[in-house]
């Protein structure tokens, strides 16, 4: 077999906030079963038709701990039964409602009835018992290779030294209890990144992340010791990540793809296509299956094309084969994107095909695809790179929220007496503090998606920690409250409270 081209690496970060127990509709549970219907249920479908075709190292997967907590949650798992209960039902009365109409508008809702049907055989004959024992043995045969995170996903620049090590180890423990073993590479939330961080990864046992291309001046061919340290991190590929992801020029936006936000509002299906720029809902024409399936096979050939020729303008500035790594959200695969997952499959089949080693970012490093070491400075990727999304004006009132919680949450732990068992008040205060302090609340301000929601949910775990707190200085018995909140907001039932104490 003749030497690649190069190498390719697929990064995937699959993440939501807590959403259980907290609202449905526009925000809440929905955007989770939606993701999950759509996202997460036909990429492990994918992954298992390639386990079974032999093929190994396809993509790298993150999974954030708070997200895998909900796909495991025995709430959010009759939930999710339901929602795929009420799709098919939606699905079969928009056929009698469309019946006599448009055949193309026919055509979508029989084929959301067979999709939904679909769904509902596979969740209930392999997601009954949670996500964990579908993830797994695609780990564990090397399918994939699994990036964890820390717990609910915070800005970890924005957190101090003891809550940072806290939450990275409170989600590699979890991620452990999960899937047998911690993974040893993290997706740092919105890829944050702060001088130093890679001294508490080495701590915490994480031997590669991922930061965003302009960190690295765009010089992304290879994975990069941080510092002195042994820790190494990529860069995502921008110029070829955006072949997808751009809002201008992305493939989600092509005029055959269906329309993400044009609602058939009495079934709740989406019946058209995205038709054009500037088009009003109205004005969109019907989906047509067999538009959209030419546009993907037309977008993967882009891709591999764009990919392949990348690989070439690498391997002539190195001297040496390069690596593209080209990362993005989970949920753009199916959820924002409907043909995102049948995307997938035509890449990553004809990637190979075109002499492009696939891999995994552990597959990377055990090609050779590995540079010398880099001095990151403070990114994200976010806005701007840096870290305005997260820390800017519009936000300035959560963050100075956020600081202070620490503050106290740190003075509160450190009163506990050493010695002393584990407390469910405390427990569960500390649970409350990481969920404020979720970088997701900051981004859907800055982004104004669904703004209010964010702020409501910053506000309401702050006060839940508040009350809890007042307990534990006061005497109060807040053990029934603890034991209440715990079922609302209840991920990571290991976690330690005390572990956060400075010393025992």
């Amino acid at each position: 077999m003749s030497e690649p081209v190069g190498g390719f690496a697929l990064v995937l970060h699959s993440h939501l906030p807590w959403l259980p127990h907290h609202g449905t509709w526009p925000v809440g549970e929905e955007w989770l079963y939606q993701a999950w219907a759509h996202s997460y249920l036909p990429l492990v479908d994918l992954l298992r038709r390639f386990a079974e075709e032999g093929r190994r190292d396809v993509l790298t997967l993150g999974v954030t701990p708070v997200l895998a907590a909900q796909l495991d949650d025995p709430y959010a798992l009759r939930g999710m039964h339901d929602w795929l209960g009420n799709w098919n039902l939606r699905a079969q009365y928009a056929g009698v409602r469309w019946q006599g109409g448009d055949s193309r508008l026919r055509e979508v809702a029989a084929a959301e009835y067979r999709a939904s049907a679909a769904a509902l055989t596979e969740f209930e004959s392999r997601w009954r018992h949670g996500f964990s024992p579908v993830l797994r043995p695609l780990v564990d045969s090397g399918v994939v290779e699994l990036l964890g995170g820390p717990a609910t996903h915070p800005f970890q620049p924005l957190l101090h030294p003891r809550l940072r090590a806290f939450a990275l180890r409170t989600g590699l423990e979890d991620t452990a209890l999960r899937v047998g073993h911690a993974p040893e590479g993290i997706w740092a939330p919105e890829c944050g990144y702060a001088p130093g961080m890679e001294y508490g990864y080495a701590a915490a046992g994480v031997r590669r992340f991922l930061v965003d291309g302009p960190a690295l001046h765009g010089d992304t061919a290879f994975a990069r010791p941080v510092g002195d340290s042994d820790v190494v991190c990529f860069g995502r590929d921008l110029e070829v990540t955006y072949r997808v992801w751009s809002p201008k020029a992305g493939y989600p936006g092509d005029s055959a793809y269906r329309d993400f936000h044009t609602y058939d509002h009495p079934s709740g299906l989406k019946p058209s296509r995205v038709t054009g720029r500037g088009v009003a809902p109205e004005d969109k024409k019907p989906y047509e299956p067999a538009l959209a399936a030419d546009a993907v096979r037309r977008h993967a050939r882009d891709f591999v094309d764009t990919v392949v020729r990348r690989l070439g303008d690498l391997r002539a500035q190195h001297g040496r084969p390069g690596l593209v790594v080209s990362a993005y959200d989970t949920e753009l695969y199916g959820h924002w994107w409907h043909e995102g997952p049948a995307w997938l499959s035509e890449v990553l089949t004809a990637l190979p095909e075109a002499g492009v080693r696939v891999t995994t970012l552990r597959g990377a490093l055990e090609a050779g695809y590995l540079g010398g070491p880099v001095e990151l400075p403070a990114s994200s990727w976010g806005s701007g790179k840096d870290w305005r999304v997260w820390d800017g004006v519009q936000v300035a009132d959560l963050v100075d929220a956020g600081a202070e919680l620490q503050r106290d949450l740190l003075d509160l732990v450190d009163s506990v007496p050493a010695g002393v068992g584990r407390d469910v008040v405390l427990d569960q205060a500390v649970r409350e503090a990481m969920l404020a302090l979720s970088s997701d609340w900051a981004f859907m301000v800055t982004k104004d998606s669904a703004a209010d929601y964010a702020r409501r949910r910053a506000k309401a775990h702050g006060e839940r920690y508040a009350e809890l707190a007042w307990g534990l200085r006061t005497g109060a018995d807040r053990a029934a409250r603890a034991a209440d909140l715990r079922r609302v907001d209840g991920p990571f039932g290991a976690l330690d409270a005390r572990a956060l104490r400075t010393s025992e």
